[in-house]
Formats: C-alpha cells, sequence, structure tokens
C-alpha cells in the first residue's frame, strides 16, 4: 500500500516536471472551501441542511496546450455527516492528479473547464500512512471555472467529486462505496520563465519577429511598430507617420526622383539632386523654377536668373557677341565702330578714320596721291651699276614718307627692275639692293619696317626692248604699290 501511495506521488511529480508549454508556464494556488460526504448513512452532496467540514488547499499545474493542461491538487480538512441514522466525521487528506479540458482558448478572460483523474485519499490527522487509513479516489472529476484578474492572478471556482475504492469509512459496507465532494474557492497564480529571445516582451513561440533589436516597441505578434503600413518599422523609418520607400529610409517621392517629399523643391515634378529635387529643362544649371530664360541654348553661360550673360548689355549675349566686353550694334555683333564706318573696331585698320571693306576701314587714298607715288617711283635714280640713291631722288622719298604717314595702316611695296646688261645674278643682285636702300631710307624717316617689302627682280620683267638706249632707260626702274 504504501509502495502505491509513493508511486503515485512520484507519478504526479513526473508529469508536472515533464510537461511543458511553449513558454514554460506554472500555475500554483491556493484553495479553501467545504467537503461534503456520500455513503451508506446519507446522502449529503449539494444538501444545505447537513453540516458542512472545512478544508484547504494547494494546487500546482502545467500548461499543456491552448486547452489542455495538468493538475495536481492537494487538500487538508474534516468530512462527516450528521443524520437520524447516525454521525460521522473524521480528518480528511486528499492528493490527486487530474488532466483539465479547457472550453475555451487561453485569451479568453473566463475559461470554463472539466477535468478528470485520479489520486489517494488518506484519514489520519497525524498523516500516519498505512493500509488501514489510505483510500483511493477512482477517479475524481468535476468542473470550475477560472476568471483572469490579471495576466499573472486568477480566480477559481471549481467542483471536485472524489469516489474511494472502498465502503467502510463511515462503518457500513452496503451499496456503492463512498464518495466525496468538495466544493472549493481560491486564487491561483502564473508563473515561469517564457521564451524570449529578443527581449521584446513577446513569447518566441508567438514571435513573427524574433530578432527584433533591444529597445524597439514591437506590436502583439513581436514585429516593430510601423505606424505608416510602408513596410519599413518605425525604428527605421525617417518619416514614420507617412508612408514612403525603403530606399529613401521610409519617407515619401511622390515624383520618383529619389529625393525625398520633405528635401524636394519640386515635389511633384522629378528633378535632380543638384537642382534640389526640381528640373533644369535647359540643363543651364538653373532650376525651371526660378528661371527666367528657360529656353537658353545648350552651352551658354547663363546669370542667377538663368538668363545668358551680357557682359557689355547691348542685348547680346556674350556667346553670340563677338565683343562681350565692349557694347556694340546687332549689325555688326556686338561690336562697336568708333570712326561709324560700318567696320567693327575689332577689324578695323584704321579704326579712329572712315574707311572702305577693300581698305579693312582705312580710308582710299586719293587718285591724285595714287598718280603722285607712281610719280615718285619714277623719279628714283641710282649711281651707275650702284644702290646709291641720287641726291635728286632723296626730296621725292621725302614726299612718299609724307603720304605713307597720312595713311598709317597702308603698306608699301617696293618693286627693283634692271635692263638686261650684265648676267642675271649680278641683276637680281643690283635690283634687290636698290629696294633695300630705298626701304632703309624710309625707315629713317619714321615708316614701320612691317610696312614695308622690298623684292628685286632684276631683268626678268622688261617693260620696254632692251636692245634701244631708250628701251634699256624705261627698263631700269622702281615701282611702288601701296596696299592693305
Amino acid at each position: 500500500m504504501k509502495k502505491s501511495i509513493l508511486l503515485c506521488i512520484c507519478l504526479a511529480v513526473t508529469m508536472l516536471m515533464n510537461a511543458q508549454t511553449q513558454d514554460k508556464k506554472w500555475n500554483i494556488g491556493l484553495h479553501g472551501g467545504a467537503t461534503q460526504f456520500n455513503g451508506d448513512y446519507s446522502n449529503d452532496f449539494y444538501n444545505t441542511k447537513m453540516p458542512f467540514y472545512g478544508f484547504g488547499g494547494l494546487s500546482v499545474s502545467r500548461y499543456i496546450s491552448s486547452h489542455f493542461d495538468v493538475s495536481f491538487l492537494a487538500t487538508k480538512g474534516k468530512v462527516g455527516f450528521n443524520s437520524a441514522a447516525g454521525r460521522y466525521s473524521t480528518d480528511i487528506t486528499t492528493a490527486t492528479i487530474n488532466m483539465r479540458f479547457n472550453i475555451l482558448g487561453p485569451n479568453s478572460p473566463v475559461r470554463p473547464y472539466l477535468l478528470a483523474g485520479g489520486g489517494a485519499i488518506l484519514f489520519d490527522k497525524n498523516l500516519a500512512i498505512s493500509s488501514k487509513t489510505v483510500d483511493y479516489a477512482a477517479p475524481s472529476f468535476g468542473g470550475g471555472i477560472n476568471f483572469r484578474l490579471s495576466p499573472y492572478v486568477m480566480l477559481n471556482l471549481q467542483e471536485t467529486f472524489m469516489y474511494s475504492n472502498k465502503d467502510n469509512r463511515d462503518g457500513v459496507v452496503s451499496g456503492s462505496n463512498d464518495a466525496y465532494l468538495f466544493h472549493s474557492a481560491g486564487l491561483t497564480f502564473n508563473f515561469g520563465k517564457k521564451k524570449d529571445a529578443d527581449k521584446d516582451g513577446v513569447a518566441d513561440r508567438l514571435d513573427k519577429c524574433p530578432n527584433t533589436p533591444a529597445g524597439v516597441a514591437v506590436d502583439k505578434n513581436g514585429c516593430p511598430l510601423d505606424r505608416d503600413k510602408d513596410g519599413i518599422a518605425d525604428y527605421m523609418d525617417a518619416c514614420p507617420d507617412i508612408a514612403g520607400i525603403e530606399s529613401l529610409k521610409g519617407c515619401p517621392d511622390k515624383d520618383g526622383d529619389g529625393i525625398t517629399d520633405a528635401e524636394d523643391r519640386c515635389p511633384d515634378v522629378a528633378g535632380t539632386v543638384a537642382m534640389k529635387g526640381c528640373p533644369d529643362t535647359d540643363g543651364d544649371g538653373v532650376a525651371d523654377i526660378d528661371d527666367r530664360c528657360p529656353g537658353t541654348k545648350a552651352g551658354y553661360k547663363v546669370d542667377a536668373s538663368g538668363c545668358p550673360m551680357d557682359n557689355d548689355k547691348d542685348g547680346i549675349v556674350n556667346e553670340e557677341d563677338r565683343c562681350p566686353d565692349a557694347a556694340g550694334p546687332a549689325g555688326l555683333k556686338g561690336c562697336p565702330d568708333k570712326d561709324g564706318d560700318g567696320i567693327a573696331d575689332i577689324d578695323d585698320h584704321c579704326p579712329d578714320m572712315k574707311g572702305t571693306i577693300a581698305n579693312k576701314g582705312c580710308p582710299e587714298i586719293t587718285k591724285e596721291e595714287e598718280k603722285r607715288i607712281t610719280e615718285i617711283a619714277s623719279k628714283i635714280f641710282f649711281e651707275t651699276n650702284s644702290a646709291k640713291l641720287k641726291a635728286t631722288s632723296l626730296a621725292q622719298l621725302d614726299e612718299l614718307a609724307a603720304i605713307l604717314k597720312k595713311y598709317e595702316n597702308a603698306n608699301l611695296s617696293i618693286g627693283g627692275h634692271t635692263d638686261s646688261q650684265g648676267s642675271d645674278e649680278f641683276n637680281i643682285a643690283l635690283s634687290q639692293k636698290r629696294t633695300e636702300s630705298v626701304k632703309t631710307y624710309l625707315m629713317g624717316k619714321g615708316i614701320m619696317e612691317s610696312r614695308i617689302s622690298a623684292t628685286g627682280f632684276g631683268e626678268s620683267q622688261p617693260i620696254a626692248d632692251n636692245k634701244t638706249a631708250l628701251g634699256r632707260a624705261k627698263n631700269r626702274r622702281v615701282e611702288l604699290k601701296t596696299s592693305y
């Protein structure tokens, strides 16, 4: 008998130790109530006219699944009856293990249940275990209800029937075996350490986001809060109250240009980062929203308002202005014309004197002066077979120098010619030396060397017959030509 009781107790402890929930949740309870007896003399169950005897109890239970748990219940108190047929009372200690079926799920605040199991009944106030003092509850069953007062505390009401395996506790063996009814009420307490790897307050078995960083607020599923429902958790969302996109840390971008609406000067029109989200249609570096000249040609430099630069303020933009730093008319592409001859100063060799296009802006040499230059050329003479100028030629060259100074941009070409007397080599050399003599003299009178070219042609370009003295005299000549 003792071995049977010990076996039952070990079985109870084993069930409690091995039974587990995914959260490893235990429950312990303190109970109290009244007992009633059903035996051969009377049936006191739910008979309010019969005496009630009190008891106290302790329970320990383990969650198995959403609708099942196992409970160990130990009680100590009195049981008996008092009727016309006789009187009976005794100390009673019980230990039972019951499987409980919870009708409603664990999230319900009120959970009715049914229970069934078995155990041992000890009739000895000194708890001395012997075959004479121990009966077995075979079975125990009943039902109850739990009211959730908080996540950790529940109010428990329970009715437990225990049918004994014997029929002699009231002194009479007749009919069915003795039975006992326990009316109990108590408080039970949930405890135990649940698995919560990420410490977010949601058990791992319920946690759909088990790797939430520490300190991040989560919903009932253990996932980080996402107030704007954009799929980006609030703790990573730079705009937690407005739905956005992942690439912009949860901020919106209506125009899809990669710039958040909060930082986008033109949130409804796609633009560039350089333009702070605004477009620049003409590519001049000024956003359309600020551009007063939105059609600027590519490559034109613009000012802050997006208009092409016009340094000299002549109405012609720099890129189209040949003289961007000097105001001029459109007809001359923005270049000035001081002398008003229709030739831009930049092209005018005589910018302070009206001239002609043919003379690059310089005035025409008058016909009289052109004629005079030709006459001067015919009066330039040299010593025989020499490049030395005759004295009579000097006055002529002085006059030529005066004309050249008057037309300071005119160039002079000097051509030297000889007759056919002597070798070609000698004549070429002599004619070259004579033109150089004229050039040197004019330079001495202030005419720049760059304006004068001197070329000796020898006897190669005769203008008369070298067979006569008159012809040879005509061939020995100097020719002067002006040009711009």
